[in-house]
């Protein structure tokens, strides 16, 4: 019979320097990105970073580590259970 231990949780952090440097752990999926926007789903959930000149320097999905330069102007999490006309046309724009 096969045991199935507890899920292991994987530490998300985001650091930002400068505002022009993102180092970001605990990313599950990178859904899109451009040099103006980057969509990451995080273990704290759909992360939205946007920006001027963004490009990623790094990324490990396999360690859940992903690195961003460029100017950041702002970042925010999307809860998927809101149902508000913001989370609505994000969602729409990715899932067309």
């Amino acid at each position: 019979m096969m045991e199935t231990g507890p899920k292991k949780t994987i530490r998300h952090d985001v650091v930002m320097i400068n505002r022009k440097k993102l180092d970001i752990t605990g990313v599950l999926k990178v859904e899109s990105f451009d040099h103006e926007e980057f969509l990451l789903q995080t273990e704290g959930g759909f992360l939205t970073i946007k920006g001027k000149n963004l490009h990623m320097k790094n990324l490990s999905l396999e360690d859940g580590q992903v690195s961003i330069e460029g100017m950041v102007f702002g970042m925010e999490y999307i809860d998927e259970s809101y149902q508000g006309e913001r989370a609505k046309g994000l969602f729409g724009r990715i899932f067309r």
